[in-house]
């Protein structure tokens, strides 16, 4: 398997089961988070050689990875992001492995390499957010053609707008959003 040999499932039931528990709480924004984490699993999955055994933790991450900017409002959304999937992670008893499930959100930001446990699976989620947070601009080892047919599969639906409103939203103007959210997400 090559990179630009990518598998992309357009309906993943767990994907469309966790988000909708949150759709009213997203809102307008539904569509472009749900393709934004269908990109991220696609490009993460890929990286772990579509190993069956990390689809639940990569899927569940996924779709909290980015939710505390509606469930809570916050720009530093990376531990109220994780703090909602550890309490559904609990509620729902799902015993995904905490610590991974936590470390997966928590560094997806980070610029650097992540070292660490469980860093096959928080590596390949932090690649795969990297790839789709810079629209393929950074690939992080993946095939333009890859990226292209996955966004093909899940268009944008405004994501990036999105990330820019809730800056200025949250932030009181896009130029103080973006200084906060840079400042409370990204990890070195």
């Amino acid at each position: 398997m090559t990179l630009s040999d990518i598998i992309i499932r357009t309906e993943i039931s767990r994907v469309e089961e966790l988000l909708g528990r949150y759709r009213s709480q997203i809102g307008d924004d539904f569509d472009g988070y749900r393709n934004h984490v269908y990109r991220c699993v696609s490009y993460a999955m890929h990286f772990l050689n579509n190993a069956p055994e990390h689809e639940q933790i990569v899927e569940t991450a996924f779709v909290y990875h980015d939710i505390g900017l509606w469930t809570d409002h916050e720009l530093a959304y990376l531990e109220p992001s994780e703090a909602v999937a550890l309490a559904d992670n609990k509620k729902y008893n799902w015993r995904l492995n905490p610590d991974v499930l936590r470390g997966a959100i928590h560094w997806h930001h980070k610029v650097f390499r992540y070292k660490g446990p469980n860093q096959d699976i928080i590596e390949a989620c932090r690649k795969a957010d990297w790839i789709d947070a810079t629209k393929g601009w950074i690939r992080k080892g993946m095939n333009k053609s890859a990226i292209a047919k996955v966004e093909s599969a899940f268009p944008n639906c405004g994501f990036h707008k999105t990330l820019l409103r809730l800056a200025k939203d949250y932030g009181g103007s896009t130029l103080v959003g973006g200084f906060r959210v840079t400042r409370g997400i990204v990890k070195w």
